[in-house]
């Protein structure tokens, strides 16, 4: 036969897009002809196709060869296509029966000796497969990531010879590893912070309701340490939540082991880092540091150093918990589900009461986080020198991480009964509907919104972290002195309101 058809799948984005490699070898001049809007890196396979074949054994056919990447508008870039063209010239050139290939799909890049290098991606093609309903044969090295995918059929290969010698005759491929099962890695202890019982509070209704948090307070007092403890009181990620995060890592070509499958992420980017860093971006559009977070932690360090305008770039996902990317020639849109976790000194010299800067200079200096971006940042807590004396006691009992985190699960295993989601998630009609307040209280609320000058959306996260707090103390309606708590974590805005006199 000379014509032979094989799938394959391209990388756009999360998506995993079927690709049809045709292969038609035809009398005339000796010619390989690449077609289906191939990159570089695309056109390239060629020769290395070429070289595999020869060296693995196989014959080359001394004809035309043309190679067609449907569908043709859709770009393909990488080495991924090396395996299904080398299979496509193999069967269209009689070296393997055209039935053999059915019901697989192939990926995976050559090296001139036959052996087959990994791709990038394996875990959106795996999961494409899976819904197509066929097999996906692939590196062996991404197979290992790839049998995470449940319900997906995946064979691994490292050679040329070896995906052929199966295919013709039924031989073994090598076995796939076995999934690592080692324990977690551990997370710093949040007993290991001295004093702070206000800010760990806090990061405890920030834990239960997966609200973003802003920390606030000198420097050396705690905030960063904070910060890091914070996955250490996170539920495990669900499965289908797991499978979500390693996909993104996967496209991103970081795959995640085992050993932290159902650890949330937690990402902590320089404050160097520029707005396609953090929301992603680039020729071929890849996750940045947002969507690295999903449904995990993103923590901004000194946030005041990032620049304005890259700290506003976040404000739409931090909304809406996508982020759509769009070049001249691609556009992809990454899940950026993510708890914001910041921290900042209320001065540019360290404390604004050290004599060293001018309310004008401090003001100048937290001007630099814009209104709309403070406005969605639930939690805005002190983090104060601690009181002298503190530091050198012993034997001071605090409570360990893991103690916070049964409270933690417990007010979220009652959102997840009650809504299916964490508060922080919920949308305004789903506040309506489970977070009622009575007369008197959303009288109260509203009346000390309009006092403080806040906005609908001010209101609304009020009421969401007030209904995280009840949860925290397993009560089924939310309380007045729930309100007062959730208005008092405002810190940021005092301080703004103290500098303007």
């Amino acid at each position: 036969m000379s014509l032979a058809i094989v799938f394959s799948r391209a990388r756009h984005g999360l998506a995993a897009p079927l690709v049809t490699v045709e292969v038609h070898i035809a009398n005339g001049l000796p010619a390989f002809h690449l077609v289906g809007l191939p990159e570089a890196s695309v056109k390239e396979s060629r020769d290395r196709v070429r070289s595999a074949l020869i060296n693995s054994g196989f014959a080359f056919p001394d004809r035309k060869i043309t190679v067609n990447l449907a569908p043709a508008d859709l770009p393909k870039e990488g080495g991924r296509f090396d395996l299904p063209i080398a299979l496509g010239i193999i069967v269209a050139s009689g070296q393997l029966a055209e039935q053999s290939i059915e019901g697989y799909e192939f990926v995976g890049e050559l090296a001139l000796s036959g052996e087959i290098r990994a791709i990038v991606g394996e875990i959106p093609v795996a999961m494409a497969c899976r819904d197509a309903g066929r097999a996906t044969l692939m590196p062996m090295i991404n197979a290992e990531q790839a049998q995470q995918v449940p319900q997906a059929r995946i064979f691994g290969a490292t050679h040329l010879l070896q995906v052929h010698s199966f295919l013709q005759s039924g031989q073994a491929l090598p076995a796939i590893p076995a999934l690592q099962t080692e324990p977690s890695k551990q997370w710093p202890d949040l007993a290991d912070v001295k004093g702070q019982t206000a800010a760990k509070r806090a990061l405890e209704i920030a834990a239960a309701g997966e609200h973003n948090l802003l920390m606030l307070g000198p420097a050396g007092t705690g905030k960063s340490m904070l910060a890091q403890r914070l996955p250490a009181i996170l539920p495990e990620l669900t499965e289908e939540e797991a499978l979500q995060t390693a996909a993104l890592y996967s496209i991103a070509g970081m795959p995640r082991s085992m050993t932290d499958w159902q650890q949330r992420p937690f990402r902590q980017p320089h404050h160097t880092s520029s707005a396609v860093a953090l929301v992603g971006g680039g020729p071929v559009p890849r996750p940045g540091e947002i969507s690295l977070a999903h449904h995990g932690v993103l923590f901004l360090d000194e946030l005041p150093e990032f620049p304005r305008k890259v700290l506003d770039v976040l404000r739409e996902p931090l909304e809406t918990g996508w982020i759509h990317i769009s070049r001249a020639a691609r556009q992809a849109e990454f899940p950026a589900q993510f708890q914001l976790i910041a921290a900042l000194n209320p001065s540019p010299t360290g404390h604004h009461d050290d004599g060293r800067a001018s309310p004008e200079q401090v003001m100048r200096y937290l001007n630099r986080i814009s209104g709309p971006f403070l406005d969605r940042i639930e939690l805005q807590i002190d983090v104060p020198l601690l009181p002298k004396g503190l530091l050198s006691q012993q034997g001071v009992a605090t409570e360990s991480s893991a103690q916070v985190r049964q409270r933690v699960l417990a007010a979220r295993s009652i959102q997840l009964a009650r809504q299916g989601k964490a508060n922080a998630r919920l949308s305004a009609a789903e506040i309506n509907q489970h977070c009622p307040l009575s007369t008197q209280d959303a009288a109260f609320l509203e009346d000390t919104i309009h006092h403080l000058k806040l906005s609908a959306r001010s209101y609304h996260k009020l009421i969401k972290v007030a209904r995280t707090i009840s949860d925290l103390q397993e009560l089924p309606h939310i309380r007045k002195e729930h309100l007062m708590e959730a208005l008092s974590y405002r810190a940021l805005e005092r301080l703004l309101s103290y500098l303007k006199g």
